[in-house]
């Protein structure tokens, strides 16, 4: 005969079953982790800036080379581990972008590069692009309609 679960002891079941959550330790690591991929990525822009390029040619460099080493830290299964121990530390910059549209890709391969990796690779981040650029577009007639008066 099963026995029925009263609200108070499922609550219990539950509580015991729930891992206590870290929230502190877990804000530090990832303020920690997205501070070092902050700080590398301020390393390259001076390293492109000491290399005589302007300030707006050097962070478009400095993106380039953070997605590329995102897609490749990924590729090599190591950002996945980085991203495990530091949480949105490593959501957050522009390589947790790359980490997310090359994640569903490596996972899709073993079906093809059309209907495998092709279509899966923007599988995260596609929703986030389209939003983003339909966001920016409102913004942008919002800043017109605004300027007008």
């Amino acid at each position: 005969m099963k026995h029925e679960m009263t609200n108070q002891e499922y609550n219990e079941y539950i509580k015991k079953k729930t891992p206590n959550s870290k929230i502190f330790t877990n804000c530090i690591k990832a303020f920690i982790a997205g501070g070092i991929i902050c700080v590398i990525g301020q390393c390259i822009t001076a390293l492109m800036k000491k290399w005589g390029l302007n300030q707006e040619d050097a962070g478009t460099y400095t993106s380039i080379i953070l997605v590329f080493l995102g897609a490749l830290l990924t590729g090599l299964d190591i950002y996945p581990r980085i991203a495990k121990f530091a949480g949105a530390g490593t959501v957050v910059p522009i390589t947790g972008f790359a980490n997310s549209v090359v994640s569903p890709a490596l996972e899709a391969k073993t079906e093809g590069m059309v209907l495998g990796t092709g279509a899966k690779i923007f599988t995260i981040a596609g929703p986030v692009i389209l939003y983003g650029i339909l966001a920016s577009w409102l913004a942008g007639i919002v800043y017109w309609i605004i300027s007008l008066f």
